[in-house]
């Protein structure tokens, strides 16, 4: 049989509340109680972790048992008092039993009451269960810089929460509340920086038809904001592609922009069908010009597939690869100026044979590039792979990326495989 609670605000308006008398009687939570939850709470930028942390915190320190429900979507304190929002678990902490035979104040199938908590308030609540065990329980809402994130449940038996361990509670929980509200801000903002990226490389330029491509974008791992990684193709004269691929330097939404810049000028100067050499000296002055661009490196490859040649040249960027019909690899020793907005130029252009058995294959230093590691190492890993004979230019993304590791790559990774279509001879349909 439940139990009947018995719930009540600690204190009403025109009252004092718990912290002011906890200052007025001078006995405010222990020094070293503070120092443990700074130390132990909001050790990462993860709400949920988080949620985790104060939960433990609050059983080293006060209680049996503890729950974090955190609101689906965080609101404004000065929300009208009739909305309601529905609550998620995120974590709890310490003897379940405690929590589950009774209904606490805020329970995953109850919405949460923002009039309740818009002023911070905290709840306690009493219940005796059958057998004469008496639990109390204190509730206090995840509140910080105007913004409701949810609310926090502390239970135990025996007596109620004293004012020291109602202030303990009230500290924990107001700086669960600002980290929860920075993870939340750095999310939007690696959120909006992410999808910017994706959209502007979610439709490259199409290659001509007598050209195959692939492509693979792989953001960083580990909580790294989005770089400016980027590749692109343009359509040329005569059945002519011209491959792209671009680092700008550093992370987040501004390399992302400067990206799209770098990205819609090299549009404009591709569309002229000057040598490649060319293309990347003007893209270097227009950039140094405007001055408020990072620097970049870029590789670009010219593809003739009537000729069955390539025209490369770069700007500070790592050379490509090409691996043969028999899955071996060999790095392209192209000729590497200074990146790109430096205003130097000096740029040599690359001409190479290009088999139709054969697959480039372009990328940013993030599939390469590993910690205290000489970058000539990492190039001879990449060249030394043994490719499967035969593999199409998918196959060929798909064991790169797997045998480099890619997908936990500590930068953002851009590829991309370029094979020449095989000419049919000619009285064949």
């Amino acid at each position: 049989m439940r139990a009947r609670l018995e719930v009540r605000p600690v204190h009403r308006r025109g009252e004092e509340s718990p912290r002011q008398a906890d200052d007025r009687d001078g006995v405010p939570a222990p020094f070293a109680v503070v120092e443990e939850a700074v130390e132990s709470i909001g050790t990462t930028l993860n709400e949920r972790t988080t949620c985790a942390e104060l939960a433990r915190f609050l059983c080293r320190e006060i209680c049996e048992a503890a729950a974090v429900d955190l609101l689906t979507e965080d609101v404004p304190t000065s929300r009208p008092a009739a909305g309601t929002a529905p609550l998620v678990r995120a974590a709890a902490a310490g003897r379940a039993s405690l929590l589950e035979p009774w209904t606490p104040p805020f329970a995953e199938d109850r919405p949460l009451s923002v009039r309740a908590l818009d002023e911070g308030h905290p709840i306690t609540a009493s219940v005796d269960l059958s057998g004469g065990e008496h639990r109390s329980a204190t509730s206090v809402p995840l509140i910080a810089h105007g913004r409701l994130y949810g609310a926090v449940l502390a239970v135990r038996a025996g007596k109620p929460f004293d004012a020291p361990e109602t202030a303990t509670l009230h500290y924990a929980t107001r700086l669960a509340a600002v980290h929860i509200g920075h993870d939340r801000r750095h999310t939007a903002v690696q959120s909006t920086a992410l999808n910017l990226q994706r959209a502007l490389l979610a439709e490259p330029g199409r290659p001509h038809p007598n050209l195959d491509v692939a492509t693979r974008y792989l953001p960083s791992g580990g909580g790294a904001l989005v770089g400016g990684d980027w590749f692109e193709t343009v359509r040329l004269h005569f059945g002519r592609t011209l491959l792209v691929m671009g680092d700008v330097m550093g992370h987040g939404l501004d390399a992302a922009v400067d990206m799209n810049a770098y990205r819609s000028m090299l549009r404009y100067v591709a569309s002229t069908d000057l040598p490649p050499h060319r293309v990347l000296r003007q893209l270097d002055v227009a950039v140094a010009e405007d001055g408020s661009r990072r620097p970049a490196t870029c590789l670009l490859v010219r593809v003739d597939p009537a000729r069955d040649t390539v025209a490369l040249v770069s700007a500070g960027h790592l050379p490509p690869v090409v691996f043969g019909a028999d899955g071996t690899g060999t790095l392209v020793d192209v000729p590497v100026g200074p990146p790109l907005g430096t205003g130097i130029g000096g740029y040599e252009q690359l001409t190479r044979a290009l088999d139709p058995d054969e697959t480039l294959l372009m990328y940013t230093d993030g599939l390469v590039e590993r910690r205290h590691e000489d970058i000539d190492v990492s190039l001879a890993r990449l060249a030394g792979l043994a490719l499967p004979p035969g593999a199409t230019i998918q196959q060929v993304l798909d064991e790169v990326l797997h045998r480099l590791d890619a997908y936990r790559a500590e930068d953002d990774v851009a590829v991309l495989a370029a094979r020449i279509h095989r000419r049919r001879p000619a009285g064949t349909s």
